[in-house]
């Protein structure tokens, strides 16, 4: 949660948490006929998703990125609908998106950090929230016990409040504002009484100190004096033959000392004396001088006292006592006075001189201020100078070191063209059997009608692939792009599949080295992807030519494991190159990204480190994670396109649809219902099979050879008895291509004429040796040469074994 704290300067700060819900729309509504009539203009939303997990994190960096972009975009799109509400609403909006895993403690730091008072928060309803309360902690409840105590929670269901959690720091708050403000009346309450009759507090700190403590000290010693003098007054008073002198309550009732304005009183009960004593706040010492001076004027101090006793006393001595008790009052006030007063002169004399000292500082402070501005500002011009001077010297480093790996670049590129052109020519020279035909570059345009559009079958990123004909047969003639990656993609196709022959490896008839073509048999039932998904309204697989379709890719994939001198693995085993003949026979082709491992007998599993390559979802994960190939990697392939073989569906999240359709029992339910009915038990094995060999680990994939392969071959044999009650239930008329047109029987060795017509080989040689037409056209042939259509006759043997 890294986002900046906003300041909280008491006004009410509006948040409202949000999330994929519905409920989280009914508390944005309310929030609004909330908050808008008490004039709040700015509403917070605070969205908390999930941290990227551990194995998100390990993804490749393309995904990565991939997967942010998408959480992004789901992200804004959920935001959307609130954002306009609020500008429905003329409210200004703010999002913050705060990634954790702990969604309360998320909303409380966010909470904290923007100083929120006032959350709002959904809930699925009104009862549901009070039973949540009452039984297991809701979402809605254990954020409110993690949002801090001074945030008001609010929490609504379906545009109505449910529940409101108020806020109780203020109110403590405000407690202790109390608390502080009746204690501060009590103390100034305390301080007047005290220090009312001499001193209050001056501008300084200094004179207010020193006239609270001189106010302190006269009262304590005031206190001291009337308590001895009342004591002889009381005892003089109650001696014996003295009661003349004897002052009743009713007839002596106070004596009070005016030494100002009326404010505080002091009462001494023993004695019956009340004294009235009091200098108003907002004076100071200045009033505590001029009684002082109305004393001083006065004749014996007396002209200020106010001496008021409602019954005289009778007796002079009682007058005496207490016009002496007043003497030794007002010295004790006098020399008090004196005292602070010259202290409060030294104290101001004091703050003067601090005043100017103060004053010399700051003037010192602003000249070091303005000299290390100065300073600052010919450091960054040196700096800014530095820089430029260094990128001027990075740049002309730069584009030296550019020119340089230009040049060695075209160089390395010049050398690398001719090696390879070199053994591509060694090749093509050193290829003692050479199974396949050169083509002149002429052929290729001429089989192609000059590449015509409508001829185009295929293409990708490889290059593109055209049908043509080539001595009355029909081809694929793949024409790749030029550049280095297409050029090793050729070479090792020419190095791999012009040495090895397979029944189910796609067959190469020729190549032009020159021109980066390869003429490849032609499969008239194009790839696997396409059929099965039906493209063109082409008929669907049955199961039985699925069941047979796994085998075939198994056994050419175990002929490739198994070459010497070097293994070949494929790498790039997808639908997309398996290829389909007019039986349906499928053939492994594109073997351009192929690599080949040294064969060892003594180790069990061979490997090479090697870039990843390959299509996503086909391609090992292991292989992926590690750059390490082996066999097991083109078993993980193959486990894919067992899948698809039973279900024709995408590979995205097919290994787990797949597990858990055979948990729960639903097998019948994901299998490709077009392909007919699926025998149970042994599509269940054929499923389990494939899902052995999606194991992220190569260790816990199945081998090859003894596992994969049995299985099949078994799976194979039902398949091929099902194909054949099929076949016998059926009409057993031949097609019109396998009906000769001299004989009008299934030809048993199908050829080629010059004519471009197929004849079956002992009734065109008997016509020829009698005639130069053709039996069709009637025209003259051109040459008597028979080339053997190998095509038809397979096609032949397969529809009829027996010939």
């Amino acid at each position: 949660m890294d986002f900046e704290t906003d300041d909280f300067d008491g006004v009410a700060n509006v948040a409202v948490g949000v999330n994929e819900n519905r409920n989280t729309k009914y508390a944005v509504k309310w929030a609004l006929q909330k908050f808008i009539p008490e004039g709040i203009n700015l509403i917070k939303l605070l969205y908390v998703r999930p941290r990227l997990t551990l194995a998100q994190s390990q993804m490749r960096d393309d995904i990565l990125d991939a997967h942010r972009r998408d959480v992004e975009w789901k992200t804004n799109m959920m935001l959307f609908p609130f954002k306009q509400m609020c500008s429905d609403k003329q409210v200004d909006v703010e999002t913050r998106i705060i990634e954790a895993d702990d969604i309360p403690s998320a909303i409380s730091q966010g909470v904290i950090n923007l100083g929120i008072n006032k959350l709002v928060i959904g809930s699925s309803s009104r009862s549901a929230l009070a039973k949540k309360f009452k039984a297991d902690k809701s979402k809605s409840t254990r954020i409110m016990e993690a949002v801090p105590n001074f945030c008001t929670v609010f929490v609504a269901s379906k545009g109505k409040l449910s529940y409101v959690r108020h806020s109780t720091s203020y109110c403590g708050e405000e407690n202790m504002q109390d608390d502080r403000s009746s204690t501060s009346i009590s103390s100034s309450c305390r301080l007047s009484q005290d220090s009312s009759a001499y001193s209050e507090a001056t501008d300084t700190d200094s004179s207010s100190n020193i006239n609270n403590l001189y106010a302190s000290n006269l009262h304590n010693q005031r206190n001291q004096a009337l308590r001895s003098m009342n004591q002889k007054f009381i005892d003089t008073n109650s001696r014996p033959n003295s009661n003349a002198n004897t002052y009743s309550g009713s007839s002596y009732h106070s004596a009070r000392l005016s030494l100002g304005s009326e404010e505080d009183n002091v009462g001494f009960n023993s004695t019956g004396v009340e004294i009235q004593r009091g200098i108003p706040r907002d004076t100071g010492h200045r009033n505590i001088q001029s009684n002082y001076r109305q004393f001083k004027n006065s004749n014996n101090a007396s002209a200020s006292v106010d001496l008021t006793i409602s019954s005289a006393p009778e007796h002079p001595a009682d007058a005496n006592f207490e016009l002496e008790r007043m003497k030794l009052e007002l010295r004790h006030l006098q020399g008090l006075y004196e005292k602070a007063q010259s202290e409060t002169v030294d104290a101001s004399k004091k703050v003067d001189e601090l005043s100017i000292l103060r004053e010399e500082d700051s003037v010192k402070l602003e000249k070091l201020y303005l000299s290390e501005m100065k300073v600052q500002e010919l450091v960054k011009e040196e700096n800014k100078a530095r820089e430029t001077a260094e990128k001027e010297a990075d740049f002309v480093k730069k584009c030296t070191k550019k020119e340089v790996l230009d040049r060695k670049n075209m160089e390395d590129c010049a050398v690398r063209e001719a090696e390879e052109k070199h053994r591509i020519q060694r090749v093509l020279v050193s290829c003692e059997q050479q199974q396949y035909k050169i083509f002149d570059w002429e052929e290729i345009i001429s089989a192609t009608s000059s590449f015509s559009s409508n001829l185009l079958i295929g293409s990708g990123a490889y290059g593109k692939v055209y049908k043509g004909k080539m001595h009355h047969t029909n081809v694929a003639i793949k024409v790749l792009e030029s550049n280095e990656v297409q050029t090793k993609q050729f070479q090792r196709e020419l190095e791999t599949l012009g040495r090895i022959r397979h029944p189910h490896l796609l067959l190469l008839v020729g190549a032009c080295p020159d021109h980066g073509c390869l003429v490849y048999e032609y499969m008239e039932n194009g790839n696997l992807s396409d059929r099965l998904k039906c493209k063109n309204d082409t008929e669907p697989l049955k199961w039985f030519h699925r069941y047979r379709i796994a085998w075939e890719i198994a056994s050419a994939l175990f002929f490739l494991h198994n070459t010497k001198p070097e293994a070949i693995i494929h790498r790039d085993l997808k639908p997309a190159n398996i290829l389909l003949d007019r039986n349906f026979v499928g053939k492994i082709g594109d073997v351009g990204l192929s690599t080949l491992l040294p064969t060892d007998p003594s180790m069990s599993n061979m490997h090479r480190n090697t870039s990843p390559v390959g299509t996503f979802f086909y391609i090992d994960p292991e292989y992926q994670r590690t750059g390490v190939i082996s066999p097991k990697s083109d078993i993980y392939s193959l486990g894919m396109v067992i899948l698809q073989l039973l279900t024709s569906k995408s590979p995205r999240g097919l290994a787990y649809t797949m597990e858990t359709a055979i948990d729960d029992g639903d097998l019948d339910v994901i299998l490709d219902s077009k392909a007919g009915e699926w025998p149970v038990d042994e599509t269940q094995k054929l499923a389990q099979l494939a899902l052995s060999c999606l194991e992220l680990t190569s260790k816990d994939r199945p081998d090859l050879q003894t596992q994969i392969l049995p299985l099949l071959e078994n799976l194979k044999k039902v398949a091929d008895a099902a194909q054949d009650g099929l076949i016998h239930s059926a009409t057993n008329i031949p097609p019109n291509h396998f009906i000769c047109p001299i004989l009008q029987e299934v030809m048993h060795e199908p050829c080629v004429a010059s004519d471009g017509y197929t004849y079956d080989r002992k009734a065109i040689e008997t016509w020829l040796s009698i005639n130069d037409k053709s039996p069709l056209t009637n025209l003259q042939l051109p040459n008597k040469n028979l080339i053997p259509n190998h095509s038809l006759l397979s096609a032949i043997k397969d529809w009829n074994p027996a010939i």
